[in-house]
């Protein structure tokens, strides 16, 4: 059987992604209808020898269709998706609109694929740095009992969509050239990304943490169904275009060891073992961009909690992070005979 699917979002970075992985994966389509905001209506996007004609959003937009995948932020999410389920759509939203809704799934298919048997019509996707970040961390949790991390993040500016991307990409053209830094463009970021560290990704709350960083904790909770596990987490902008980086401390119910540890991310589906440091070995943007698992290493045991371990989690944002996770999603609810 074949599907009518939709993308909400179709002009963006991970808009762009979801139609070459549908694509590249198989998916069963019958119709594909690539829906944006009315300045992008009437533009072509192609992929392959398939081209298509993109559409102004409207909720009328949303008839016929088997299912359609979100992401074009928050604000059309909650604008459009009831919309789309009233008419018959299955959505599965790439935003944080729906993610704390009881009532909606956040699901990581290789984590509780089960939680997609619950939904009402729309199913969330997390969080990219908490969606990579779980793939190290989950198989660790079946083996010895997650109870609290620390992360620091190293977000490429993929993360930003097309925009943050372009901007990198500027200014160290412009920084090669010899511009002084006065003379760099900022647009996407508050300082230059471009041979700099910024520690600032969402906006800021009342306790100094920022909101990408509260949605590890939240999101975690939800996912993993952990409804006490305690999380810091410190979100870091990189001047890398693909692949978000996570360094993580874990501390376990249970006494853990390193090639335990290395055995549960072996067997885990999603993730990818690759700890050999006396080899120069382990996972790193440039290796995981376009790539579907993420890569697991620098597995040892940590110093600070006594049933402890540090490890380091690198994924593709635009694809496990986002648009990968998303079909995965649609590949599931597909398995499961739901539409």
């Amino acid at each position: 059987m074949a599907y009518s699917i939709g993308i909400l979002g179709a002009t963006g970075a991970v808009g762009q992604e979801i139609i070459r992985l549908l694509h590249e994966r198989d998916f069963p389509l019958s119709e594909l209808r690539l829906l944006a905001s009315a300045r992008s209506a009437g533009k072509v996007q192609s992929y392959g020898d398939n081209s298509w004609t993109i559409q102004e959003a409207t909720p009328e937009s949303f008839a016929e269709l088997d299912l359609c995948i979100f992401s074009a932020g928050g604000a059309q999410s909650k604008l459009f998706a009831k919309e789309a389920v009233q008419r018959g759509c299955i959505v599965i939203d790439n935003s944080s609109a729906f993610r704390h809704d009881l009532e909606v799934p956040l699901v990581v298919p290789e984590i509780n694929p089960e939680a997609v048997d619950s939904h009402k019509g729309i199913v969330a996707n997390p969080n990219c740095s908490t969606t990579i970040s779980l793939m190290g961390l989950y198989p660790l949790h079946k083996a010895f009992g997650l109870k609290s991390f620390i992360a620091s993040t190293y977000q490429a500016v993929s993360g930003s969509g097309a925009g943050g991307i372009i901007e990198l990409e500027q200014q160290a053209r412009a920084w090669a050239e010899g511009l002084p830094k006065e003379g760099i463009k900022r647009e996407v970021y508050p300082h230059q990304i471009a041979f700099n560290l910024i520690p600032h990704v969402d906006e800021f709350l009342d306790d100094g943490y920022t909101k990408e960083e509260m949605k590890m904790l939240n999101e975690g909770r939800k996912i993993m169904g952990i409804d006490d596990l305690r999380v810091t987490c410190t979100c870091v902008r990189v001047p890398v275009f693909r692949a978000h980086c996570v360094s993580i401390s874990a501390d376990f119910e249970m006494p853990v060891s390193v090639e335990a540890a290395r055995d549960a991310v072996r067997i885990f589906a999603g993730a990818e073992l690759v700890d050999q440091p006396e080899k120069a070995e382990y996972p790193m943007p440039l290796n995981y961009s376009e790539v579907v698992p993420c890569g697991v290493g620098r597995i040892r045991r940590d110093s600070v909690f006594e049933n402890g371990l540090a490890l380091w989690v690198t994924g593709d944002q635009l694809w496990k992070g986002a648009a990968l996770n998303a079909i995965q999603i649609a590949e599931l609810i597909h398995k499961k005979g739901m539409i």
